[in-house]
């Protein structure tokens, strides 16, 4: 069974560009949508990520919508605690595919870091 993990150095999540997700307003309550706006910076990507090192400058203090978290996942899109994995593992696979490709080596790590590639063969 496949079980979802963060990839480090991943951050795809981090690309927010509004135009990508129009029903945000559907799922972030007035102030999440606005915080979430203001994290958004001219080239799409979140402020918070340093694409240098490819990782999260608040990781610790993120908004709770940057959470995978069961309890967040049922508030913001009705997801139940035994559907979160699936959830967050198709979530993760459909934006890596949008910012890096359905062949990157973003994606190669994730799937296979979540157990659906096994490279030991």
């Amino acid at each position: 069974m496949a079980t979802w993990c963060c990839v480090k150095q991943c951050g795809a999540c981090c690309h927010l560009e509004p135009s990508d997700r129009p029903d945000l307003a559907t799922y972030l309550s007035p102030q999440e949508l606005a915080l979430y706006l203001s994290m958004v910076g001219e080239d799409g990507w979140c402020i918070n990520f340093d694409a240098s090192t490819r990782k999260c400058k608040i990781y610790p203090d993120r908004p709770r919508f940057c959470r995978v978290e069961a309890e967040v996942f049922h508030d913001l899109y009705g997801v139940t605690p035994e559907e979160v994995n699936d959830f967050a593992i198709a979530c993760c696979q459909q934006q890596i595919s949008g910012v890096y490709g359905d062949r990157s080596l973003e994606m190669l790590r994730f799937n296979q870091a979540v157990g659906f590639l096994d490279l030991s063969v």
